[in-house]
């Protein structure tokens, strides 16, 4: 279990991504946090399928809005690893910690400007020449697996 790392969803626009990625944490022993509003009811059977059984083994927490969650995180005394494309330094080299928590934005817009402003680090995943993206579940699965298994 990695008690301390948590995955943040900046108002996840597609419930299967978010059910997956529960169900990704529920395994993992990682805590969700989803920064609402999100583009889809948070009760959809769209989430619950993508994550089956998983969704209720997760620890999610949901937040109202932005600055809720930014409040608790600071409260908490957590860094912000912020993944997007506009980042300089690939996540590869990056030395993750057990209290970060991984934000990931929206899968039709990223983060605003504000958010990305609050990071502590910005981190992209490098992609051949021409590659806008990836599906932001495999993302969260690619950092969040490099992140634990540095930790341990």
């Amino acid at each position: 279990m990695h008690d301390g790392l948590r995955i943040a969803l900046y108002q996840p626009d597609i419930a299967g991504n978010t059910g997956t990625i529960l169900r990704l944490a529920a395994c993992l022993g990682l805590g969700v946090d989803i920064i609402e509003p999100a583009g889809f009811d948070l009760s959809d059977r769209a989430l619950k399928r993508a994550g089956m059984d998983y969704v209720e083994m997760a620890a999610l927490t949901r937040h109202l809005d932005w600055q809720a969650f930014e409040e608790k995180r600071l409260a908490d005394g957590r860094r912000l690893v912020l993944l997007s494309t506009k980042a300089a330094s690939a996540y590869t080299g990056f030395r993750f910690g057990a209290s970060d928590t991984l934000l990931f934005g929206r899968e039709s817009a990223g983060v605003p400007d504000h958010v990305h402003a609050k990071a502590d680090a910005r981190l992209l995943i490098p992609m051949k020449n021409g590659a806008r993206s990836l599906n932001l579940a495999v993302s969260v699965a690619m950092v969040a697996g490099e992140a634990v298994r540095q930790i341990g």
